[in-house]
């Protein structure tokens, strides 16, 4: 079965119990930004484009500790990497989600149990955990959209930001630790970071409401009421909106005629065997000194954002920046932009 075939027969159950609870480019190089904490770097990794090989040497660069928080884990060759790094002395901690892919993290917790990591069921106390983060000697830090499912890599829209910030991954790591006893902590955000159930919609509002020019959005799930409120008022004070989104059932077609008549540049995707837009991203007045890029687990839905534990970013590498807008409007270019309702699309599914 493909990756997309596979899809098609589990998105809806996901996506349900979610709100309910070949040409290669190189990966964008590291470059070197300015924070509160001192000098940070920030690598972009594009996916399909860029494959998992940043991801692989982040985890195998490893020489004191890894502490990954997962949701969904069936990629043998990072587990491997985690047990090899074990068995040599390093201390590896893993978190995965077991409210929604308990049943396809099995494996993964056992090989991992069984090769000496220490593995943490997550939080049942969050709706999922649906946070895609790894860290790496208490230094670097991957923040991802994609989970490691080698089967979603050669056809998902995905990104991953690597980061060095200091004040980030120290408020990745105190979080990690709450986590992974189950202890109640509000996230602290360092410098950047987007944490749900905490301050992720005020995040992410504050960025939609503070465009003045333009906002680029590449989104899975759009059911945030609180969300597309702030698009529509963007558009509605001249903010040019281009928005591509993954529109497998047919669910988010009201809302997407409701912008697009609002004046929004609308591409979506649907196929059940190709290009699937899995990608969390906002990239608001790009080229212009105010620009900001959020990249992160979180969707806009209202699970996402105040019942899942997810993570994100919101910064201004421009390196980043600009792989960001280039791989967005690549897939408006490539989209429909029709609106054309899915062949499979039932009324009963809004």
């Amino acid at each position: 079965m493909t990756a997309q075939a596979k899809r098609a027969s589990t998105h809806t159950k996901k996506a349900t119990a979610k709100k309910a609870s070949t040409h290669k480019t190189p990966v964008h190089k590291k470059t070197t930004h300015s924070s509160a904490s001192g000098s940070a770097t920030y690598t972009l990794v594009t996916m399909p484009d860029d494959g998992l090989t940043a991801i692989y040497n982040l985890l195998s660069s490893a020489t004191r500790t890894i502490d990954m928080t997962m949701y969904e884990l069936t990629d043998t060759q990072v587990t491997s990497i985690l047990t090899k790094a074990a068995s040599s002395g390093i201390t590896v901690r893993v978190i995965l989600d077991q409210n929604n892919e308990k049943t396809a993290n099995t494996t993964a917790y056992n090989t991992l149990t069984q090769g000496g990591v220490s593995v943490h069921w997550a939080n049942p106390v969050y709706a999922v955990t649906h946070q895609k983060t790894i860290t790496v000697d208490s230094a670097t830090s991957a923040i991802m959209t994609l989970n490691l499912t080698p089967e979603d890599y050669p056809t998902t829209r995905d990104f991953a930001v690597i980061t060095t910030d200091a004040n980030d991954i120290a408020a990745i790591e105190t979080t990690f630790n709450a986590d992974f006893t189950n202890a109640a902590i509000t996230p602290p955000t360092g410098d950047n970071l987007v944490w749900s159930p905490t301050n992720s919609q005020s995040a992410l509002l504050g960025i939609l409401n503070g465009a003045t020019q333009s906002l680029y959005i590449e989104q899975e799930e759009m059911d945030d009421t609180t969300l597309e409120s702030a698009i529509e008022s963007a558009l509605k004070r001249g903010v040019a909106v281009t928005l591509v989104q993954e529109n497998l059932t047919g669910s988010y077609t009201a809302i997407l005629q409701t912008l697009k008549a609002d004046g929004a540049k609308v591409a979506t995707y649907s196929s059940k065997t190709g290009y699937y837009i899995h990608a969390k991203a906002i990239l608001a007045d790009y080229g212009t000194a105010q620009a900001k890029l959020f990249l992160g687990s979180e969707n806009f839905s209202s699970a996402s954002l105040t019942k899942n534990r997810e993570l994100g970013l919101i910064f201004n590498d421009t390196t980043c920046i600009d792989g960001v807008y280039a791989a967005i409007t690549k897939d408006y270019t490539n989209g429909h932009q029709a609106l054309v309702v899915p062949a499979h699309f039932h009324p009963a599914v809004i």
